[in-house]
């Protein structure tokens, strides 16, 4: 397929977009971009919804993640679920991903070398799904679209970012070690539902204004 015959993220088909995911995820599987290949168990793509309307990234593999070559299925992979249920999602619905697709060694943060190496591979993973609201889970991944910004300021208050929304969030791991930020991530998620309404809205009215003849002035 040449450039000008690949279609708008919007145009993909479930198919399609299952087959572009496939694609970024046998690449990442062997991929030697950066040193977490010397010493990752398992590469972890992602996992989900190839059309999911919420995509939720975080920072980067676990121990859990690495063995098993899947996302958030440690503790912290089971309050994701929790969280996402009190949102009236479960993984089905939703694709999750993370910044990095290697695991740190001892779970440390991620270089930004690191981050850049995996950055084409989430961007092809946006533009396959086009989600309508990305959750950002974590510092790493939140500073994709807000960059200098604190978490504990920010989280849960959408931005927009063309024809979706992105919301920030604290990782749940956060809320495993520091008990008090437990409150704060479980109501962003209950705020689901209503951005994802929004989401909606927006692209409704996007799409009836490029409608053709939709700006056409009447002559009668």
């Amino acid at each position: 397929m040449t450039e000008e015959e690949t279609p708008e993220p919007r145009d993909l088909t479930r198919e399609a977009a299952e087959a572009a995911l496939e694609e970024v995820a046998a690449e990442v599987r062997v991929c030697p971009k950066c040193e977490l290949a010397r010493t990752r168990t398992h590469a972890v793509p992602g996992e989900g919804h190839p059309k999911a309307k919420v995509m939720l990234i975080g920072e980067g593999p676990g121990w859990h993640e690495d063995r098993q070559g899947r996302p958030f299925i440690g503790n912290a992979g089971k309050f994701l679920d929790e969280l996402l249920a009190k949102a009236g999602l479960t993984r089905a619905d939703v694709f999750i991903t993370n910044v990095v697709k290697c695991r740190p060694p001892g779970n440390r943060d991620p270089m930004p070398d690191e981050i850049a190496a995996c950055a084409p591979y989430l961007e092809r993973q946006i533009a396959a799904i086009d989600p309508e609201v990305i959750v950002t889970l974590g510092r790493f991944s939140m500073a994709r679209w807000f960059p200098g910004e604190r978490i504990s300021r920010i989280h849960g208050q959408p931005k927009r970012d063309g024809a979706r929304l992105i919301v920030p969030m604290y990782h749940p791991a956060a809320a495993l070690h520091q008990g008090n930020l437990r409150g704060a991530i479980e109501d962003d998620f209950a705020k689901l539902p209503k951005i994802l309404a929004e989401a909606e809205r927006d692209r409704e009215t996007a799409a009836a204004r490029d409608e053709p003849g939709a700006n056409q002035m009447t002559l009668f």
